[in-house]
């Protein structure tokens, strides 16, 4: 009875909306923990062990750290654009009305924060991180919505989600244009090319998933060797995933049903864990009030 009862609390658990939020910040009161104590070192050689391999044509040996932050967080990248997608089609964004507001709020997102940070450094050598404050941390702001639960409505999660989104795409394109050192135009040409293969199969009504996902795993490949943050190829490959306005279940929301658990149990957590051992030093929080 008692092995039963256990069993109940485990599926109800993991059943919960907010019981991914929970173990997000468990993740990172942990993180936070460790880059404070004397493991912190060894986590930080663990998240740069190398993994992969590579040879004359083929480079796919990075750090652990490098592999979450592309690799992993590229799959969240594909479950926000299928449900973006999904209430573009047939949801909260369907109408141009409902659409536009989340993509002016974003604009005004990272222009206001940019100008803000230029007219404090203005004339200062640290004008040229003005691009930085662009960004916006869709996986925390998801978590805290997650953790409110259905006291939370879904429009305000789906337009968090699209306007997140529309910041990634400015942030990455300003990132591109004024903060990367060289650009791999043919890598980009090879990623354009094989979307476009994928936009096709949607118009012929091809709904195997494989003819989308191993592609999407292509377009990850050239988007990353191409100097642009390899995320946005998890966008790129949802959107090209065909849906259905009605009942039946579509191989978007097949797929978006797949990812769910595992993007919210497992991969947010430990971006989280990764990305958050924040070692905390003498003077920190004077430095904050401190000008150059």
């Amino acid at each position: 009875m008692s092995k039963v009862f256990n069993l109940n609390i485990f599926k109800h658990f993991f059943s919960s909306t907010s019981s991914s939020g929970m173990i997000l910040f468990a993740c990172l009161i942990l993180s936070l923990i460790i880059a404070n104590t004397p493991l912190g070192p060894g986590f930080d050689n663990l998240l740069q062990t190398q993994l992969g391999f590579e040879n004359e044509s083929i480079h796919l040996r990075y750090s652990l750290a490098l592999w979450i932050n592309d690799g992993l967080m590229a799959i969240f990248f594909v479950l926000v654009g299928l449900e973006i997608k999904r209430e573009v089609v047939e949801g909260e964004l369907s109408s141009p009305k409902k659409a536009i507001l989340p993509i002016i709020c974003a604009i005004g997102g990272a222009i206001v924060p940019a100008l803000i940070y230029t007219m404090f450094n203005s004339g200062k050598p640290t004008m040229h991180g003005w691009g930085i404050p662009m960004a916006t941390d869709i996986a925390f702001a998801l978590a805290i919505l997650a953790l409110l639960s259905d006291k939370v409505p879904v429009s305000l999660k789906i337009f968090l989600a699209a306007l997140a989104i529309v910041d990634d795409l400015l942030a990455i394109l300003v990132i591109a244009l004024f903060y990367s050192s060289e650009l791999h135009y043919m890598n980009l040409v090879y990623a354009a090319a094989i979307l476009g293969l994928l936009f096709l199969f949607n118009r012929f009504g091809v709904k195997n998933l494989a003819f989308y996902l191993i592609p999407g795993v292509f377009i990850w490949y050239f988007v990353h060797h191409s100097g642009i943050h390899a995320t946005i190829a998890g966008v790129l490959t949802a959107l090209t995933l065909p849906t259905t306005e009605d009942d039946t279940e579509s191989p978007l929301e097949k797929l978006e049903h797949a990812l769910t658990r595992p993007v919210n149990f497992l991969i947010i957590p430990i971006f989280a864990l990764a990305n958050t051992n924040i070692r905390f030093e003498p003077g920190m929080v004077e430095g904050l009030f401190t000008g150059l």
